[in-house]
C-alpha cells in the first residue's frame, strides 16, 4: 500500500470517527406534527411550539451538554405515514431517545410498538386509554411508554359534566337535563364517549343518541336541526376547532338554544375569532394555569421560546402553543434525568418521567400545572381548569388586537379536582 493510500485510509477513518462522535453528541427526538391534515388548525401552533422549545433548549446549551436533533415531520394526520416514520425512528442504527407525538389514531396504533422498543412518546393525544401503563383496567393495551401533559379527554369531559349538572341546578330548570355527544366517528372524538355518557347518567342526565359530523369544516345544518328537535341542553363537541366552528355557526343560524362543551382541541382564541358570537359562552378545559401573556413567572420563558420563530415577539400564541411548550419542557427534563442516570435512551427517559411528584419544569412556574406520572398511573393530572369564551363585539382584524381590546376573553369558571379513582384508569 502506498503512502498516499495509507493517508487516504487514515483520513477516511478520522472522518468516520468524527461523524460517529458528532452523532453521539446529539440526542435524537422524533416529532410528528400535523401542519396540513385534518387537525392542522390546532396542530400547527402545537407543532411550532415543540420545534421552538427544542430550538431554545439548543440555544441554551442543549441537554447535558448535547444538542437535540429534532426530526420534525408533517405527517398530515395520516396513520400510515406516522407508522412509516416510526419505523425509521425505531431502527437500531437510528433509534431516537423519545418521540413528541400528535394524534389519537396514530398514537394508539403505535402504543404496542413503543412498549416493545422502549421509546417514550409525549403525545398531543389525551385519550384515557394511554394512561394505563400496565393494562390493569382491561380497557386498552398496556401503555407504559405513553405520556401526555394535561387531563385526559375523559377526565376533562367528566369535569365539564359536573359543571353542567351544577349549572342546570343553579338555573332552576325542571326535569332532567339532556346531554349529547357530538363528533366524527373516529378514535379521537370517540375516545371519551363512553366515559362521558356514563358520567352523564350517573349525574342524572338523559343521554341522547350521539350526533355525527366530520372532522372537516362543512354544512352541518342538518345536525343542528336534529340537535334542536332533540331538546338537548348540553352538547359535547368532540372534534377540533375547524369543524366545531361550522357547527356553532350553523346552530346559531338555526336558533339552537344549547350549552356547548368544547373538547380541549375544540376551542381556542383563533376559533373564537373565526366563529364570532356563535362561540360565545362555550365551556372548555385549559391545560395551563394561564394563557398567552398571563401573569406568571414562567411566561417570560414562554415568550423567549416564542421568539425562536417570531423574532419580533408580536405574534399572539393560542392556548395550544403554551400547552405544547409545557409538554416539550417535561420531555426535556425527563431526558436530562436520563442523561445523568445511565444515558439518554428511551428506557431511561421513561423512568425520568416517574422521578418527581407535583412537578413543574424549571422556568415554567405558574404556567404548567403540576403533574405526576408513576409507573402504575400515567394520569399526569386530575385537575381540570374550566374556562368560558366571552365575545363582546366584532372579531374582525388581527388576533393580537382583538385579544388586547378584550373583545375575546377566556374567563375562568371553575377548577375541578377529580378523585384518582383506580376504576377510572384507562377510560
Amino acid at each position: 500500500m502506498t503512502m498516499k493510500s495509507l493517508l487516504s485510509t487514515a483520513s477516511l477513518a478520522i472522518a468516520i470517527a468524527a461523524f460517529s462522535a458528532g452523532a453521539q453528541a446529539q440526542i435524537a427526538i422524533g416529532h410528528l406534527a400535523d401542519y396540513s391534515g385534518g387537525t392542522s388548525d390546532v396542530g400547527t401552533p402545537f407543532g411550532q411550539a415543540v420545534a421552538d422549545t427544542f430550538a431554545w433548549v439548543n440555544k441554551n446549551g442543549g441537554i447535558g451538554g448535547k444538542q437535540v436533533n429534532l426530526d420534525t415531520n408533517d405527517y398530515g394526520y395520516q396513520v400510515p405515514r406516522a407508522i412509516a416514520l416510526y419505523k425509521k425512528w425505531s431502527a437500531p442504527d437510528n433509534k431516537v431517545a423519545a418521540i413528541m407525538g400528535w394524534g389519537t389514531a396514530d398514537t394508539e396504533a403505535l402504543t404496542g410498538f413503543l412498549a416493545q422498543d422502549k421509546i417514550p412518546d409525549m403525545s398531543g393525544s389525551y385519550a384515557a386509554a394511554l394512561t394505563d401503563p400496565e393494562g390493569v383496567s382491561g380497557k386498552a393495551k398496556p401503555a407504559p411508554y405513553n405520556f401526555f401533559y394535561g387531563p385526559s379527554y375523559s377526565d376533562a369531559l367528566r369535569a365539564m359534566l359536573m359543571w353542567a349538572a351544577e349549572d342546570w341546578k343553579a338555573k332552576g330548570k325542571p326535569g332532567k337535563p339532556k346531554f349529547v355527544h357530538m363528533g366524527a366517528n373516529h378514535p379521537y372524538p370517540n375516545a371519551p364517549k363512553a366515559a362521558g355518557e356514563a358520567m352523564a347518567q350517573e349525574l342524572g342526565f338523559e343521554v341522547l343518541p350521539p350526533l355525527v359530523f366530520a372532522l372537516t369544516p362543512g354544512d352541518y345544518s342538518a345536525q343542528c336541526l336534529s340537535l334542536k328537535s332533540s331538546g338537548a341542553n348540553y352538547a359535547y363537541l368532540g372534534n377540533t376547532a375547524a369543524s366545531n366552528i361550522s357547527v356553532m355557526k350553523a346552530c346559531k343560524t338555526a336558533g339552537v338554544d344549547i350549552q356547548f362543551l368544547g373538547n380541549v382541541w375544540g376551542m381556542d382564541e383563533n376559533a373564537a375569532k373565526t366563529a364570532g358570537d356563535a362561540a360565545n359562552g362555550v365551556i372548555f378545559p385549559l391545560r395551563t394555569a394561564v394563557s398567552w401573556g398571563g401573569d406568571a413567572p414562567g411566561m417570560k420563558t414562554v415568550m423567549e421560546i416564542s421568539k425562536m420563530s417570531d423574532a419580533t415577539g408580536k405574534v399572539y400564541r393560542p392556548v395550544h402553543y403554551v400547552a405544547a411548550v409545557c409538554s416539550a419542557m417535561y420531555m426535556k427534563e425527563a431526558i436530562d434525568w436520563a442523561a445523568k442516570n445511565g444515558g439518554a435512551i428511551g428506557e431511561n427517559v421513561a423512568k425520568g418521567f416517574h422521578q418527581k411528584k407535583d412537578w413543574v419544569p424549571a422556568g415554567m412556574e405558574g404556567v404548567c400545572n403540576a403533574s405526576t406520572w408513576t409507573d402504575k398511573d400515567h394520569r399526569g393530572t386530575l385537575k381540570v381548569d374550566l374556562y368560558r369564551t366571552k365575545i363582546s363585539g366584532a372579531t374582525d382584524g388581527d388576533l393580537n388586537d382583538v385579544m388586547a381590546k378584550g373583545t375575546i376573553k377566556l374567563e375562568k369558571v371553575k377548577t375541578v379536582e377529580l378523585p384518582r379513582k383506580p376504576e377510572l384508569l384507562g377510560w
